[in-house]
This record gives structure tokens, sequence and C-alpha cells, in this order.
């Protein structure tokens, strides 16, 4: 159990547990922590936190939903119709403290992963063009992120090497994260400086945060197999403790997921899974869905005594879908992600994203679901973000890095009367990191 020394292939780099769930970036990724070596025990600690001021711009005169529409999904249609965007001064932020120990024949592994956001986001949510995805205030979140829950995961993880090359994993967790999809965007390395959620991400990632998740995995060399039960709801609004959604806590879904890392700079995952009323204000709707990735790191420059590098370059390529179980509709999204650390201290990212939207953006912000209203695909938003920020060591083990990140969107036909052809969205933000 050498944390100290980095990960050279798959089976190593599950047991330094760095990511979300049981997830696995490729072995070469660096992750920024501070490590400890106290009777026996490896302790570790890192996290993040951004404070971003935030402004969303759409039509400023939009006529909003065609008549026809109105009509259709029953909306209450006012002329003019209310612009949609904002602006938010807020905190994203999490933490995750860990202790490994060997035990038996196995290491043991307790972690747990906390974000204050319910506190640091105010009114439930922030401003995001597009998205869309759980409540606030009992009404669908539109144009707009949801915070996380204070115990993003609790979770005990278990190992047990079968010779060099195989590996037996049990993890259990009250709060976790199921085996579906790659490391969740707020872990990922090549979505760590930018301070927004993905549009795709309840396509592709939004089950990180799960109720009662059990997932049993074997590795082999460069390849491994994972099998999940959780309870499917998604958190409810209110998310300083284990509050129950109205189906209870019980394991109702399941998922299954191949990774596949062929060399330390590779790695790949496809994931399906069958979700049991994921969704509040669609407490019937069960779900199918699908994700497959493929992430590429490569560290560069010259490397100092702890074996890290003065470069790195991460890459993301992943698609979500989701399809409904109750009429078979589908919502696909894409991404592909790419950060590029250089000098040391210098980030450059993009994020670019095609993301299915269903006829939800149609409702105005802060309304009810219409009577009788029935959720369908509406078409796809492209989305194109272009960012920069700068680290300075402000105190021991703490990094500051003050950046600007700049979106444009390419609007669907059917949301260009409400939204523009192509609004924009800038955040200016100062990103905090624990460091060795």
């Amino acid at each position: 159990m050498n944390m100290m020394k980095p990960p050279s292939d798959l089976i190593e780099a599950i047991l330094n547990h760095t990511t979300s769930g049981t997830s696995a970036e490729p072995a070469s990724t660096p992750v920024s922590m501070l490590m400890r070596n106290y009777r026996g025990r490896m302790l570790m600690l890192h996290g993040t936190a951004s404070i971003s001021d935030t402004q969303q711009h759409a039509a400023s005169n939009p006529a909003g939903p065609s008549p026809t529409a109105c009509a259709q999904l029953d909306l209450a249609c006012t002329t003019p119709a209310n612009a949609r965007g904002g602006d938010k001064l807020y905190s994203t932020n999490w933490i995750m403290p860990m202790a490994m120990r060997q035990l038996g024949p196995g290491q043991l592994t307790l972690r747990t992963m906390l974000s204050l956001e319910p506190a640091t986001i105010s009114d439930r949510q922030f401003p995001e063009l597009f998205q869309q995805g759980e409540t606030a205030f009992g009404k669908p979140i539109i144009d707009g992120q949801h915070p996380h829950d204070f115990f993003m995961e609790v979770a005990a993880l278990y190992d047990i090497r079968l010779g060099k090359q195989a590996l037996l994993s049990f993890y259990a967790a009250p709060v976790g994260d199921p085996a579906i999809g790659p490391t969740a965007y707020p872990h990922r390395l090549s979505a760590s400086e930018d301070p927004l959620a993905a549009l795709g991400h309840h396509q592709e990632d939004s089950t990180h945060i799960a109720f009662n998740v059990l997932t049993g995995g074997i590795t082999w060399r460069w390849l491994r197999f994972e099998e999940s039960g959780f309870h499917g709801a998604e958190p409810t609004e209110q998310r300083w403790g284990f509050q129950p959604s109205p189906n209870g806590h019980a394991i109702d879904s399941y998922s299954s997921r191949v990774t596949f890392a062929p060399t330390r700079n590779w790695s790949s995952q496809y994931s399906i899974a069958h979700i049991v009323s994921p969704e509040a204000l669609y407490p019937k709707e069960d779900q199918q869905r699908q994700t497959a990735s493929v992430i590429y790191n490569r560290p560069f420059g010259h490397t100092t005594g702890d074996g890290t590098h003065s470069g790195n370059w991460s890459n993301t390529l992943l698609w979500g879908r989701t399809k409904s179980l109750t009429d078979n509709s589908k919502e696909n999204s894409y991404l592909l992600e790419s950060l590029l650390n250089f000098r040391t201290r210098n980030y450059i990212w993009t994020r670019i994203e095609n993301a299915g939207r269903s006829n939800e953006l149609l409702i105005s912000p802060g309304s009810t679901l219409p009577p009788n209203f029935t959720e369908s695909p509406l078409g796809h938003v492209a989305a194109y973000s272009f960012g920069y920020d700068r680290d300075y060591r402000i105190a021991p083990h703490l990094l500051a890095a003050p950046g600007a990140q700049f979106t444009t969107y390419t609007t669907p036909a059917p949301l260009i009367s409400t939204y523009g052809a192509h609004p924009f969205g800038a955040v200016a933000f100062v990103r905090f990191r624990i460091t060795r």
C-alpha cells in the first residue's frame, strides 16, 4: 500500500481509490491531495472549491413558445415572454477525507465526501442556460443547476489481491456512486477547472449520488467487471441529511459496467443501468441508461522528486443515453472535454457538448408542471466552452486560481424564439484546491 508512488496500471489505480465511487481514470492521472502515514494507516485529504460569478444571457426580447406549442402543452404563455438567463454569485465545493489500512487478506478503505453547496448556493440552484433536472421548491429546475448534497458519499471499500494480476473488490455506501458511467464530472480531471456542470449530466453521470449502493467487481490486469444495486430515486431537495424519496431507500435498481485500461494513459468504459423512478416529477417513469467513454491522459514536461510532471493533458470523450421505459423516448448527449496544464501553474480547457433537451425548456423557469404534462425530447443544444486559470500558492497546502470561462450555445429550432439562436454565458471565478 504505497500511496506515495503513482500507480502504474489499472489495479494500482483502483487501489488508490481517488475517484468517485469505484470508477477509474487512467493510471497516469495526477491527483492533488495531502497524504500521511499514521500508525500503519494511510490518511488522505483532497478537495476543491470555486467562488463564481456567472452571467447567462439569452434573447433580450424573446417571443417565447409558439401559440401552437402553448396550446399543446397547456402552457400559460405570456407576451412578451420572460427573458432567460440571469446572474449569481455562488460557490461549488467538495472535500474528501479518506483512510486506508491492511485488514486481514485485503485493504480496507473508508471514505466520505462532503459539500457545503446547500449553504453556498441560494434558492436551491444557480443559473445555467439549457440545464434541466431535479427540482427547487417542488418546481422543475429550468436553466439552472441544483446543489449537491452535504453527504455526497459515505462508503467502505475492501479489496483483496488474487495474485499479482487479479483483484476482487467490494463497495458499500449508504450514499455513494454505483457502477454507471466514467468518473463523475465534479471529480473528473478533464472537468476539474470548469465551474459549471455538464449539460448532459442527467444522461451521463447524475447517479454519482445515490442511496444504498452495493457494488462488487473483479479486475484482471487491464479489464474490470462490476455489478451494482442501488436506490434509483435522485436525492430530494432536503440536502443536509439522508432524506428518503417517496418510495423509500430500498435497493430497486441495478447496473453493470466494464472498464478497459490497456495502458497507463488510457481508460474506457461501457455501462448500462435499469433505474427505478429517478425523477421526482415523474414518479412512475423508470429509465434505462447507457454510457460509453474514453479517457486519455498524458503527463509531459520535467519530473519532480515525487514523480509528478510540470505538465499534463487530460481528455474525455463521453456518450450518455437515457431511455424512458414508459414511452420509449430517448435523449442522447455527447461530450468532449480537454484540459491542458502547462508550465505547472497554467490551465486552459474546453468542453464541447451536443446535449439532448426536452420540452420542459418551453416552461417558464419557476413554474410548476402544467396539468397532464408529458415530457418528450425536443432537440439538441450545442455548447462550446473555453476557459483559463492560473495557480497561486496562498498558504501551505492550498492553491488559489483566478480564472474565467466563456460559453456560446447553438439553439435547436423549437427554442430559438425563447432563447435566440446563439445565447452565451460567462463565469469569473476563483478556484481553491488542497495540494501536497
